[in-house]
């Protein structure tokens, strides 16, 4: 069976803080270790206040430093928010802190509005060519130091940090088949490309000494509950939080809904069809179905799990429940 791994938001719901959220962050990591998950990302937003991963280098040292063997990273750095070089000193310093357990997913997208990429970065005078040649120059700090280079990684020289390239688009499918790197695609949140972007990834993939062949990763939403009407309740609260944001009104995670559905209007649903097609809510034989389908339409080598669920314990219940699916699926293989 293929491995499954965590994204996590990190989320502040209603009534809470980002306290709060570190500390359910780290339970969900030591659970997650335990159900057997490969990996447990975190990622990075700016000025959403329902998401406490905005410094994601400083949460990864968190996460890593209470559990002890699945791998920690990043899902990921928005690298136009940031100089190579740091990067490299931050993930350099977080394998060296933890060897052979930190990834690095690597993204081109903000990460947050247009307000306040400006404050995170002073100039926006940047085009798309620039990400390609600092994701080179990134690996070029993680690799041995060459003769005459002036400028080192210290640390990060020589650790040769996983790198993956993140997508919610065909560039990234094509940046990261060019580059013979994994490939992680954003469906939790972007699933219209899913399909044709996994195939072109596939199609235009270069062996590199780092992969001899293709590895994809999609993201799946994952809302499991006892039953199917449970599961569509707590889904009810992630659901808020997408038209909330998209309709430009981002806030702390909120407590489920019932009936919250029923009560959509026209824009509402088009918002929640076009940005959560891939998610999986109900019991755990809906559950297990819904992966058994996601795995046979993408062929994905790995599956990165979402969900974000307004009650901690409801929400371990779930990444559980995944996990058990995952478990079924292997025994029936």
């Amino acid at each position: 069976m293929i491995p499954l791994s965590v994204l996590d938001l990190a989320p502040i719901r209603q009534g809470g803080d980002a306290a709060q959220s570190f500390a359910n962050s780290l339970d969900l990591a030591r659970h997650a270790e335990r159900w057997g998950y490969k990996r447990f990302w975190l990622a990075e937003h700016h000025n959403m206040p329902g998401i406490a991963s905005a410094a994601t280098a400083v949460v990864i040292a968190h996460v890593a430093g209470g559990t002890s063997s699945i791998r920690v990273g990043a899902g990921g750095i928005m690298l136009p928010n940031h100089a190579p070089l740091m990067v490299a000193e931050q993930f350099g310093t977080l394998a060296s802190l933890f060897p052979g357990r930190i990834d690095l997913g690597l993204g081109r997208a903000p990460g947050t509005d247009r307000v306040t990429m400006h404050a995170l970065r002073r100039s926006l005078a940047a085009d798309e060519n620039d990400f390609p040649r600092d994701v080179v120059e990134l690996m070029a700090y993680f690799g041995p130091p060459q003769p005459g280079q002036t400028v080192r990684a210290v640390p990060g020289a020589g650790l040769e940090v996983p790198i993956w390239i993140l997508g919610s688009s065909l560039y990234g499918a094509q940046l990261a088949a060019m580059l013979g790197l994994p490939y992680a695609f954003a469906s939790h949140f972007a699933p219209t490309d899913l399909d044709q972007a996994a195939a072109l990834y596939r199609a235009q993939f270069e062996p590199s000494k780092i992969l001899a062949k293709p590895y994809f990763m999609p993201a799946l939403n994952v809302f499991a509950a006892a039953t199917d009407e449970e599961a569509r309740l707590l889904f009810s609260s992630h659901q808020q939080a997408v038209i909330n944001l998209r309709t430009g009104r981002p806030g702390q995670l909120p407590p489920p809904l019932a009936g919250f559905e029923a009560g959509l209007d026209a824009r509402g649903r088009m918002i929640l069809d076009l940005a959560l097609s891939c998610a999986v809510v109900g019991s755990p034989d809906t559950v297990r179905r819904g992966l058994k389908s996601f795995i046979e339409r993408t062929g994905a080598d790995e599956i990165m799990v979402a969900g974000q669920i307004y009650d901690h314990a409801a929400r371990l219940r779930s990444f559980e429940i995944a996990a058990e699916a995952r478990d079924a699926l292997s025994r029936a293989a």
